[in-house]
């Protein structure tokens, strides 16, 4: 993956401060989810992705540099992975994140990024 993966694609059209909450989220081979909550700060932007209803699905952090695309006529964020790979994905932890570097490497790690 070229450029830094906490940081949108230059490819990626963006309009400022919207609001991703609800997008859903189409991984490169179908539907994986919705964001429950992204940020765009920079260097460090990343979605919260719910993979789905509570029993089978769980949170994931998706790096800002995973997203190739952003539709925001069809609300709908696609993205550079497999849904097996947003799967198998760390589960997200609100208490490890933003605050825990380990976090960062891991996340960073399985994505192939540096960490923030």
């Amino acid at each position: 993956m070229a450029g830094n993966l906490w940081e949108y694609p230059s490819v990626v059209s963006r309009i400022d401060d919207a609001q991703l909450v609800g997008y859903g989220v189409e991984a490169t081979d179908g539907g994986i989810g919705k964001v429950d909550e992204h940020s765009d700060e920079v260097g460090a932007a990343y979605l919260v992705v719910d993979t789905g209803p509570w029993i089978l699905g769980k949170r994931v952090l998706l790096p800002a540099g995973t997203v190739t695309e952003i539709d925001l006529e069809s609300y709908t964020i696609r993205v550079d992975r497999t849904r097996e790979e947003i799967r198998n994905a760390p589960e997200f932890d609100p208490d490890k994140h933003p605050g825990d570097p380990e976090f960062h490497r891991l996340i960073a790690g399985y994505y192939g990024g540096p960490a923030i």
